[in-house]
């Protein structure tokens, strides 16, 4: 089926799934395959729960009107979301970066949102499948879409902006992560600033932080509004007035100063409500709604969150881990002002390839010049790294649990800080 005759179809039924438990009425299913898993083979499932079409690329049953047989079942969501992309006409907004651009995007989104009718990725949807999908839910009554896009290897993002064609960049900052997939330092920059070039071919606008070096140089000469701390003269400004541990920060919009008082904790994520700002401000929406937008904010997901329990304030940090943001993260903990005693709770830093020995090394090195009244780590590298006095190791979150459950923590403040497939969270009903 050509293209063309395929995305008449979808804007017939312009819901995509690719999710056979998942099957709105009058939906497209996608049957993506994976190492694990074939979609062709609930193709005829997805259609009895309610699809109007499947789209396959494994097809030996008798011809059936409702199911598309195509080449490459990805391949042909990626164009198809393109091609819905090209007829929007409306500015899409591409955030990328190390840490923070889950943050960053939510921010911006709350931001614009006060004035226009804005889609954006949901969750961390950023990849080669969730790209597509967040352009194939955009409808002409949107304005303004948010793009996140993450890379695990080279060349991911310069595909996922040929599939989005963002109009404006942003990248949130660059470090250590995903070395497993990259290879390299060297090779994350490249990625990363994929974006830069994108937008650079196709003449679009970047925002970008003054007081990183890397992207401040990565950018020269761009058409690009820079923002950044303690600099009245760019385009937004802020600067830290207090952690509480909740990031409290003063920012001014043309000479009016703001007191912003967020439910987000870490000073690092400073950088990313003053990108959410700029690219706020340059849209036209005015301080007060950025500054209530927010303020209003509520981090999920295990990002950035407090919690207070029975027994101990929590600093819940367990999404994603990097020796970046995890550095960033101990560093803030070791600043905020408590009567309590602290603990750490850190897990292994995944997906970090040849270097991971190193930095776990100079991670526990850190540690070990911090007078945390408790250290527990999670992860089978932590055994085969320096060890650390007064540290308590498990190989994994189970064998911690059992330990919280005979020797409770009670009185403390807490950091929860690694990797997502370590599942820290699980230790939070024992805290």
């Amino acid at each position: 089926m050509e293209l063309s005759e395929l995305y008449k179809i979808y804007l017939k039924h312009p819901v995509v799934t690719t999710d056979s438990r998942n099957c709105p009425p009058d939906s497209v299913f996608f049957a993506l395959k994976g190492d694990r898993f074939n979609g062709n083979l609930f193709a005829e499932s997805a259609l009895e729960k309610g699809c109007a079409y499947a789209v396959v690329d494994e097809w030996d049953k008798p011809q059936n009107p409702r199911i598309i047989v195509v080449e490459n079942v990805l391949q042909t969501l990626q164009k198809l979301a393109n091609h819905h992309r090209k007829k929007l006409k409306i500015t899409i907004v591409g955030i990328t970066g190390t840490n923070g651009k889950t943050t960053t995007k939510e921010l911006l989104a709350g931001i614009l949102s006060k004035e226009f009718n804005v889609a954006f990725t949901q969750g961390n949807f950023n990849n080669h499948i969730g790209v597509p999908l967040t352009l194939l839910s955009i409808n002409k009554s949107h304005e303004i879409g948010v793009i996140e896009m993450g890379a695990s290897h080279p060349g991911e993002i310069r595909e996922l902006c040929e599939i989005a064609e963002p109009n404006i960049g942003l990248i949130t900052n660059i470090g250590k992560a995903h070395i497993e997939g990259f290879g390299s330092v060297e090779n994350i920059v490249k990625t990363k600033c994929e974006l830069y070039d994108f937008i650079r071919e196709h003449e679009g606008k970047v925002f970008v932080n003054k007081d990183n070096a890397t992207l401040n140089a990565m950018s020269e000469g761009m058409d690009r509004i820079l923002y950044g701390r303690d600099n009245a003269d760019l385009f937004v400004s802020g600067t830290l007035s207090a952690e509480t541990p909740f990031l409290h920060f003063d920012w001014n919009f043309f000479e009016h100063p703001h007191r912003v008082k967020t439910h987000l904790v870490g000073e690092y994520n400073l950088d990313n409500a003053l990108a959410a700002a700029a690219i706020g401000k340059y849209f036209g929406i005015n301080a007060e709604y950025i500054s209530k937008a927010l303020e209003t904010y509520q981090p999920q997901n295990n990002r950035s969150q407090f919690e207070r329990t029975q027994n101990n304030d929590l600093i819940i940090d367990a999404y994603n881990a990097n020796p970046t943001s995890m550095k960033a993260m101990l560093d803030f903990f070791a600043k905020i002002p408590t009567d309590l005693p602290k603990a750490v709770i850190l897990g292994e830093m995944k997906e970090l390839g040849s270097i991971a020995a190193e930095e776990h090394r100079k991670m526990l090195e850190y540690l070990d010049e911090q007078s945390f009244d408790r250290t527990y780590l999670v992860g089978g590298i932590f055994k085969e790294t320096k060890k650390l006095p007064h540290a308590q190791v498990f190989e994994t979150v189970e064998q911690l649990t059992d330990e919280l459950k005979k020797n409770p923590l009670k009185g403390h403040y807490v950091l929860l800080k690694g990797s997502h497939s370590v599942h820290l969270e699980k230790t939070i009903p024992f805290l």
